[in-house]
């Protein structure tokens, strides 16, 4: 239908009421170049929230319709701009040791049989290849900790990536509001989190965890300037917001990165599918092995 307007010349209507006109128009525009740039696949049902999310960026620019940022966005002069709305429009929905289960399996399956190896100068390395906020490798880290106090000390390092530029630079920080560390058990808080000395209702997690872990910005859907092989992969609740092609590559692509015995752990509605598929074996729920790794 708007297509049709389009040869009549008759405006679009907005796709949703607001100060700013968005049309059927503008929300293409705006969900190809989020596909293209990020591997995100968004339908018209989503187009409440790009408005709600995008709004803001059209206050602060001055503009006056979603016409005139998408004309921006396309544009030479719209590069950081395309930064913004990709921030804007990621969705970064994180807790600590979210899934629980697979922190269990971390410290249980890939932790605690190689203790000795890792006290005599073994190598470990794992990934959190969305790392949001930094809950997730955080709690990694505390997992590690936990079985290892000495790990600061040791080869280990966790890698965590993120596409979104502002909340990598909140996870390197490392400073979390009092609820939102109550997810963390009471003797792995006492231990290595510490108030923070600038915000009494603050957290800050404590130097042996930061030092484990490394925060780079880094697409999913671009280049990966990593070095494997990876003990533990988590890739969690992230290929949802893919299609099934690109969540079919990113799977392929991660299962030549894990060591002989490394694990893939993903989101609690995610799952393996397509030609990923022969380089993993099931290790538990949402869990996956490198294929032939294991015996």
């Amino acid at each position: 239908m708007s297509a049709a307007l389009a040869r009549r010349g008759e405006p679009e209507p907005n796709l949703v009421e607001g100060e700013f006109a968005f049309t059927a128009g503008d929300f293409r525009r705006i969900a190809e170049l989020l596909y293209e740039q990020a591997g995100i696949s968004l339908t018209e049902t989503k187009a409440t929230l790009v408005y709600s999310r995008l709004a803001k960026r059209l206050r602060g620019l001055g503009l006056q319709s979603f016409a005139d940022y998408c004309a921006l966005i396309a544009s030479p002069e719209g590069a950081d701009e395309q930064a913004n709305m990709l921030n804007a429009l990621t969705t970064n929905v994180t807790r600590f040791f979210r899934e629980p289960h697979h922190f269990d399996h971390l410290r249980d399956q890939v932790l605690a049989p190689r203790l000795d190896a890792l006290r005599a100068g073994g190598r470990m390395r794992l990934w959190s290849a969305a790392c949001s906020t930094g809950q997730e490798p955080y709690s990694m880290a505390l997992t590690v900790l936990s079985l290892l106090p000495e790990a600061p000390n040791l080869d280990i390092k966790i890698l965590a990536t993120d596409i979104d530029s502002k909340v990598v630079a909140q996870a390197r920080e490392g400073r979390y509001a009092a609820d939102l560390v109550e997810p963390i058990p009471g003797d792995f808080r006492n231990r290595w989190m510490e108030r923070d000395p600038s915000n009494a209702r603050q957290w800050r997690v404590g130097e042996a965890a930061r030092s484990l872990v490394t925060f780079k910005e880094l697409n999913l859907i671009g280049a990966w300037p990593v070095k494997g092989p990876f003990d533990a992969i988590f890739c969690r609740n992230v290929v949802i917001y893919f299609d099934e092609p690109t969540q079919e590559t990113i799977w392929s692509r991660f299962a030549p990165l894990l060591g002989a015995q490394g694990r893939l752990y993903i989101g609690h509605s995610e799952r393996v599918t397509g030609p990923a598929t022969v380089g993993y074996a099931s290790d538990g729920l949402t869990v996956y092995r490198r294929a032939g790794g294991l015996r």
